[in-house]
């Protein structure tokens, strides 16, 4: 890898562009530090990613303080932006495909064409840098489901962000997976609807003893065992699900004002392939105890790429600011300033 370009070393690039990102950004930016943020560019497969995170797929925002009567989720990203660029943030729309640590400074090599090849990239020097990318839900991959999801037609990823709206209360909902998450899902939304259908693969569940019986025996809680979801039905709004049983195909329908997907998140780690950064075994950056620190001195983590436990707006913007503290007083420590 190269110097950057231009010749410049930036004090600190922050990649990424959901709360944790622009919180970060706007906390270095009021510390003088004039920082690039790297927001990424749109793509759709398997599922939409957009620039400002999982929030860009979310039309209401009911429990970030601040907004008592709720706010539209890219709405929300739009203002942290503005927030950021007010106080000298500079944007550049590219993905970063490839990260050099072993030497100070650090180089990334990133691209504005959705491609992932190195060759051609452009290089950017950085004397430390904030990994805020976030993670994204896994879907089903119907088109239906991703149409809904994007719309607020009643599909989502987070029961905890959206179970308690409105359009879910004492409805018929249904959420698919058979792990911890899916029982944590359901757990919350037996709370609020009138019936969670817990829809399974297979005949178990893979969440633990204590998880299960939360759901199992509940009077709300109805659990479909060797169950997939072929279809969601509905225009503007979820009407039933298209459900196909996987021992022989056979289908019915299950009418539901509600659908959660609980299969899991995947961190957006992938570029960090080679660099050194140490991940979990769900492949999270690691961090340490009370710290934005990754295991590299200058590289620095916040919100849900180091995060596989709250995954929420308030807790990833959190953690961007305490990134932007932790770089802040390193490059201090470092003579940069």
């Amino acid at each position: 890898m190269t110097a950057g370009e231009n010749g410049k070393v930036e004090r600190v690039v922050i990649i990424g562009s959901g709360p944790a990102g622009w919180t970060a950004a706007i906390y270095a930016a009021r510390a003088n530090l004039e920082p690039l943020c790297l927001i990424g560019t749109p793509r759709q497969n398997p599922a939409p990613v957009l620039p400002g995170g999982q929030l860009m797929l979310t039309t209401e925002v009911e429990n970030y303080p601040g907004f008592p009567e709720g706010v539209d989720g890219p709405h929300m990203m739009g203002l942290f932006q503005k927030q950021a660029e007010r106080f000298g943030t500079r944007v550049d729309s590219v993905d970063v495909v490839q990260c050099d640590f072993s030497k100070r400074p650090f180089t990334l090599l990133v691209r504005d064409d959705g491609e992932e090849s190195t060759e051609g990239a452009r290089a950017i020097s950085a004397h430390s840098v904030i990994i805020a990318t976030g993670a994204t839900a896994n879907w089903l991959g119907l088109p239906n489901e991703l149409r809904l999801a994007q719309s607020g037609g009643g599909v989502s990823a987070c029961a905890v962000c959206d179970g308690a709206l409105p359009i879910y209360r004492n409805q018929e909902l249904a959420v698919v997976g058979g792990g911890d998450s899916a029982m944590e899902e359901a757990s919350y939304l037996l709370k609020f609807a009138s019936k969670v259908h817990l829809l399974v693969r297979r005949g178990e569940f893979r969440a633990s003893k204590a998880m299960q019986a939360r759901i199992l025996g509940h009077p709300k809680a109805q659990v479909h065992w060797h169950t997939a979801v072929h279809d969601v039905i509905g225009q503007e709004r979820i009407e039933a699900l298209e459900l196909e049983d996987t021992r022989n195909g056979e289908r019915r329908r299950l009418a539901v004002r509600g659908l959660f997907i609980a299969i899991g998140h995947s961190p957006a780690t992938k570029f960090l392939a080679g660099s050194g950064v140490e991940l979990d075994d769900k492949g999270y950056v690691h961090l340490r105890t009370r710290s934005s620190a990754t295991n590299l001195e200058g590289v620095f983590a916040a919100g849900d790429v180091a995060d596989s436990v709250y995954r929420q707006a308030v807790s990833a913007a959190g953690m961007g600011c305490m990134a932007a503290l932790d770089a802040e007083r390193w490059l201090a420590a470092q003579g940069v300033h």
